[in-house]
């Protein structure tokens, strides 16, 4: 994975909950509480009543700027500001200062899990099959999509779904949804920043786990990342804990998406400091 930077796979993750995030209307901004800034080259995004705490990070950081007390300083005087008591920072391990552990600690920024970053070129994609048809989502179809999206996730749904849905008019997003019949099932979204396509909005309603689904909507858009003209496809998710799988990693791995790094997750909290 030598030729995809970290640089590049860490700024379109940013970019990518960025857009989801900002893109919200005035009003569900207001009903959840959403407020996004760039810092230091990355991205601070909080969502005041996330009871999941997923929507609350910090990230993309040490390119454009290096990682320095001052700069965790910022992001964090942005969540403060915000009366936000949680969020989870995300760096890539190689641009982490030798002075880390001073920095983090300072801050009470304690570790958590790690996530692992997965990449691969378009043409190394290997195709998926199920019985399930996936196709582009219409705009009609667009609120059940994201419905279906939170559904799979667990997650809450209220304002979250608009949140969501809002994406489809950004050009670089493109929803796609797996059916059976009349059925939505599951979702999926790829978003495109030049020769990158971040494959992200992975969700399957439980009653249709195991027949396909995410296989098939990886596949479909590899393709359309290849129509789209981009280079590389990649993609996040949980490293599992021993004796854990992840059903989606190893959906990715089967796919040909390959580990570039893992990453670890580290939670500010201002009890902590």
């Amino acid at each position: 994975m030598a030729d995809l930077s970290t640089a590049l796979a860490e700024g379109v993750e940013a970019e990518t909950m960025y857009q989801y995030e900002s893109m919200a209307a005035p009003s569900v901004k207001a009903q959840l509480g959403i407020a996004t800034t760039r810092i230091g080259g990355g991205v601070a995004l909080s969502i005041l009543h996330d009871v999941t705490g997923f929507w609350n990070k910090a990230l993309g950081f040490g390119f454009e700027e290096p990682v320095t007390y001052e700069l965790i300083g910022r992001v964090v005087d942005f969540y403060r500001s915000q009366g936000n008591t949680r969020t989870t920072f995300q760096i890539a391990h190689s641009v982490l200062p030798p002075d880390w552990e001073e920095i983090r600690a300072a801050f009470g920024l304690r570790p958590a899990s790690h996530y692992v970053k997965l990449a691969c070129r378009v043409e190394d994609f290997w195709p998926g099959e199920s019985k399930l048809d996936v196709e582009p989502v219409r705009p009609e179809d667009v609120r059940q999509w994201a419905t279906v999206t939170f559904r799979g996730f667990g997650m809450p749904e209220e304002g979250f779904t608009e949140m969501l849905a809002a994406t489809y008019d950004h050009p670089d997003f493109h929803p796609l949804a797996a059916w059976d019949g009349d059925t939505m099932v599951a979702t999926g979204s790829l978003f495109v920043r030049g020769e990158v396509g971040a494959l992200t909005a992975d969700a399957t309603l439980r009653e249709y786990r195991n027949q396909g689904a995410q296989s098939a909507l990886l596949a479909r858009r590899a393709e359309l990342a290849a129509e789209l003209g981009c280079r590389w496809l990649v993609t996040e998710t949980g490293l599992p804990q021993e004796g854990r799988p992840n059903p989606s990693l190893n959906n990715m791995l089967r796919a040909g998406l390959l580990p570039m790094y893992s990453r670890r997750n580290w939670v500010w909290e201002p009890d902590g400091e």
